[in-house]
């Protein structure tokens, strides 16, 4: 069976992104095969088309980007009785730009009745991104004040909906005046316009000097250090994400003065364990049924679209999650 992919055969910049037909085989014992319906669209995909870092180290080329989707499953690998044909269905594995392809079981989590494909593509790593960095890295708590960076983002809208449902006083910083409408409307009880104001000055005067239990940083190097003026004394600066470039070596003695906390993590590794995965994934559903978080789609781009969608997002022209439709 012959599918539509996107490969690249070098790093760089998006005219590396080749649009090729690829022969998509039985699923082996443990698979399913999935017909795409949606593939997320994220910036750790950006990461890995400059072969910056991400699951792809070492791996020979073509490499097929992406690590997220949701469609339909049209067949079952040997083994495989969880799952059934015709299932809407979303995944977490790397391999994502491809219109048909295969999928481990284990990595395959069914969508809820009524659950739209199309939000589940966009949003599931942020979704289970947001979940481990709001409920198990850092426990948000009720009366915590927290600082989101790029609240306007597809990372953002979700982690400050989600934390003020926490109960969290939810600062957030934008990098334009368009963007305080959209982090405002998502969760942000505060948002600073790091490019007008001082966000460390302002995010201590919106919580009288106290500074903020825990910081969550997309952005990286233009904005990790001055974060760490942000926290309270034991405070968490979790960076997990880094448009402006890697966090370089900062001195630990910053640390030192309020016993200061910071983590680099990945999602990988909190959703290693496929059980860890579905108790992840159903927490994020609950979260959406409930009412606590809305997961939206700004952005489509088709799949054959995709060098314009990765300029895009990668020049932060984008508000909220993305998608590409195969």
């Amino acid at each position: 069976m012959q599918s539509t992919a996107i490969h690249i055969h070098r790093h760089g910049d998006p005219s590396v992104l080749e649009h090729v037909q690829v022969e998509v085989r039985a699923p082996a014992p443990g698979e399913v095969q999935i017909r795409q319906t949606a593939i997320g669209l994220n910036f750790a995909d950006i990461y890995q088309r400059k072969g910056a870092h991400g699951p792809h180290g070492g791996e020979p080329f073509p490499i097929t980007l992406g690590s997220q989707g949701a469609g339909v499953v049209q067949a079952l690998g040997e083994g495989v009785d969880l799952l059934r044909v015709g299932q809407p269905v979303a995944y977490f594995q790397p391999g994502a730009y491809q219109a048909i392809r295969n999928v481990h079981a284990s990595r395959v989590i069914p969508l809820p009745d009524g659950f739209s494909q199309e939000v589940a593509g966009a949003n599931l790593l942020r979704g289970l991104t947001a979940e481990y960095l709001l409920r198990r890295l850092y426990v948000v708590k009720p009366g915590d004040a927290v600082l989101v960076h790029a609240a306007a983002g597809g990372m953002g809208v979700i982690l400050s909906q989600w934390a003020r449902a926490l109960g969290a006083t939810v600062i957030g910083t934008v990098g334009s005046e368009e963007k305080v409408a959209v982090a405002q409307a998502h969760g942000c009880h505060h948002v600073i316009d790091y490019r007008r104001e001082d966000f460390v000055a302002r995010t201590l005067e919106l919580t009288a000097g106290v500074g903020v239990a825990v910081v969550y940083d997309a952005v990286g190097k233009d904005v990790f250090v001055p974060s760490l003026g942000c926290l309270k004394t034991l405070g968490m600066a979790i960076n997990y994400g880094t448009a402006s470039g890697d966090v370089e070596g900062f001195d630990l003695q910053l640390l030192h003065a309020k016993s200061l906390s910071v983590s680099r993590p990945t999602l990988r590794s909190f959703i290693a364990d496929p059980a860890d995965l579905r108790r992840s994934a159903a927490a994020l559903f609950e979260a959406v049924q409930a009412g606590a978080v809305r997961l939206e789609v700004k952005q489509r781009y088709a799949l054959a679209d995709v060098q314009r969608a990765h300029r895009e997002l990668e020049g932060r022209a984008t508000t909220g999650a993305p998608v590409l439709i195969p």
